[in-house]
C-alpha cells in the first residue's frame, strides 16, 4: 500500500509534507520548515509524526526540529556529512542507506550541490521521492556549497529512477521556473503547454506539485542537457553534458 502524504505550505514558499503508513499507523515529516503550519497539518490529519527525514541543514528546512521534538519525542534523521548543523539530530544517514517507514524501505541518495551533504529520500515501493532543493519542478537548486559538477552527478541519480516516480520538492518555485525554462528550450511544445497549466494552477492559488519523473524529463532544462535544441540554444552543440548543464545554471542565476 502505498504511503498517504499531506503536502502544505509554510513560511513564504517552502512545502511542508507529512506521510502517513495506514497499515502500520507510522506517520513522519520531510523536514520542518515551520512549526505552526505542521502542527495544523497534524490536527487535519491525526497523524502524529514519530520521525523527522531531514535531507539537508539549511534553517528553512530545520528551524521547527527542535519545537517538535520537545512536543512528540519524535527521532530527527538527516545527512551524516551536515550532522553537526542539524538541531537535534538522532540517526545519521549517508548514500545508499536503507531504513524504514511502516513496512516500506526508504532509500537514501546523497543529492549534494545545493549544500554539500543534501539527501533525497526514495520511497520505491510508493514511487514517490521528496528531493527539496535539489530537484524543483523545472529547476534545480542554487549552488551554494559545490561547484556545478556535483550538482550535476546529483541530478543524474535522480533522473534515472522509474519515469512513473512522483516527485515532491521543498519549494513552489515553479512559476518562475517556467519563465526561464522557456528562454533555454523555447521550441519545446510540451513545456510551452505545461507554462500554460502552471499559470491556471497557479492563478486558482493551486500547488503545482508533485511532478513525475517524466515530465522533468520532457520539460525541466537542467535535466535536458543532452537535447539538440536545447544545444542549439546555447550555442553549445559540441560542449559535454556537464558543461551544458553549468552554463544553464549560470544562466538562470543570472535571470
Amino acid at each position: 500500500m502505498a504511503i498517504e502524504i499531506e503536502q502544505f505550505m509554510c513560511l513564504s514558499d517552502n512545502f511542508g509534507v507529512l506521510i502517513h503508513d495506514r497499515e502500520s499507523g507510522e506517520s513522519a515529516l520531510i523536514d520542518a520548515p515551520e512549526e505552526g503550519p505542521i502542527l495544523k497539518a497534524i490536527e487535519k490529519t491525526g497523524w502524529k509524526p514519530s520521525t523527522i527525514f531531514i535531507t539537508h541543514h539549511h534553517t528553512d528546512h530545520v528551524q521547527a526540529n527542535l519545537a517538535l521534538k520537545e512536543k512528540f519525542g519524535l527521532k530527527i534523521v538527516g545527512p551524516k556529512a551536515e550532522a553537526s548543523k542539524i538541531p537535534g539530530i538522532d540517526e545519521t544517514v549517508a548514500e545508499g542507506d536503507i531504513l524504514h517507514f511502516g513496512g516500506e524501505p526508504v532509500h537514501v541518495i546523497e543529492t549534494p550541490g545545493h549544500t554539500a551533504g543534501h539527501v533525497s529520500y526514495h520511497f520505491p515501493q510508493s514511487g514517490v521521492v521528496f528531493t527539496a532543493d535539489t530537484l524543483f519542478a523545472l529547476g534545480c537548486g542554487r549552488l551554494f556549497e559545490c561547484p556545478p559538477e556535483t550538482m550535476f552527478a546529483s541530478l543524474k541519480k535522480l533522473a534515472v529512477l522509474p519515469v512513473t516516480t512522483r516527485v515532491y520538492c521543498g519549494h513552489e518555485y515553479t512559476e518562475a521556473n517556467v519563465r526561464f525554462a522557456l528562454t533555454v528550450d523555447p521550441e519545446n511544445s510540451a513545456l510551452v503547454a505545461r507554462a500554460e497549466e502552471i499559470r491556471k494552477l497557479r492563478a486558482e492559488g493551486k500547488p503545482t506539485l508533485p511532478t513525475t519523473i517524466e515530465r522533468e524529463l520532457d520539460t525541466n532544462p537542467f535535466l535536458r542537457w543532452h537535447d539538440a535544441s536545447v544545444r542549439n540554444t546555447l550555442g553549445m552543440q559540441q560542449a559535454s553534458d556537464a558543461e551544458v548543464f553549468a552554463e544553464i545554471r549560470k544562466r538562470k542565476d543570472n535571470f
